[in-house]
């Protein structure tokens, strides 16, 4: 199944790439010969990868495959000690801990468990990120709040409490959090993990029109190859210590 993924994703980056124009601008991520560690083992070994604005791409391997420790390394939980690596124009090897909020700020994330505050509305879980992201005018904030939840189908959604919404509804309101901030990259680390069929179908498409509307730089890490066949896109793989 594998192979036939590659292959149908290998001729769909072609018409896309002939459709859209190549964006020259410096790489959101770059590793140049990366070893990825977990604590002192080894994960992966001498990884060179790079992902331009504007893409689309899935990672894909076997749990313990290394695929987490590489988002980790991107978003700056574990940190790179070998090779070169740079996201979003911070160097990897030079941030120091107290400035990797500031890395953050730069990035979007969707996990596979919502993390909605289930004690507050839809528009007071997005309020609460930006005043916590330093946001300070009020209408402005109601303005992105509005502007992010249309882009996720959720317009007439935002006075709900989290647990009046559909499993669906609430990755939506995740995916719209990691939009606030205009990020150059947004990670999706399994976003339809807890979700059904119908419901990851419904969830891969919105990502894959935000990334075709808005040019998001999507990175999507997954075990559904399912969806990879429907939504074909560049696939990375972590197996046995590379990054293929």
């Amino acid at each position: 199944m594998y192979s036939d993924v590659i292959n149908t994703t290998t001729e769909t980056q072609k018409v896309r790439s002939d459709s859209r124009v190549v964006n020259e601008a410096k790489p959101v991520v770059l590793f140049k010969h990366a070893d990825i560690y977990q604590d002192s083992h080894l994960v992966l070994n001498d990884i060179s990868l790079e992902i331009e604005q504007g893409a689309f791409l899935y990672l894909v391997g076997k749990t313990g495959s290394g695929k987490s420790s590489l988002l980790r390394t991107i978003y700056g939980d574990i940190p790179l000690v070998e090779g070169e690596g740079e996201v979003a124009g911070f160097d990897l090897r030079k941030i120091k801990n107290r400035h990797l909020y500031k890395l953050r700020r730069q990035l979007g994330m969707v996990f596979q468990d919502f993390n909605l505050l289930f004690d507050r509305t839809v528009e007071a879980n997005l309020n609460y990120v930006l005043r916590a992201t330093g946001w300070k005018d009020t209408q402005k904030m109601e303005r992105r709040i509005q502007g992010v939840l249309a882009s996720v189908g959720l317009k007439y959604q935002g006075h709900k409490m989290p647990h009046e919404l559909s499993g669906g509804e609430r990755q939506r309101v995740a995916v719209a959090r990691a939009l606030l901030n205009t990020p150059k990259l947004l990670i999706a680390d399994e976003p339809t993990g807890n979700l059904d069929p119908d419901t990851s179908d419904e969830i891969l498409k919105l990502l894959y029109d935000l990334n075709q509307s808005e040019n998001t730089t999507i990175l999507l890490a997954t075990h559904d190859y399912r969806l990879i066949e429907q939504y074909p896109a560049r696939v990375y793989r972590c197996h046995g210590g590379k990054v293929l």
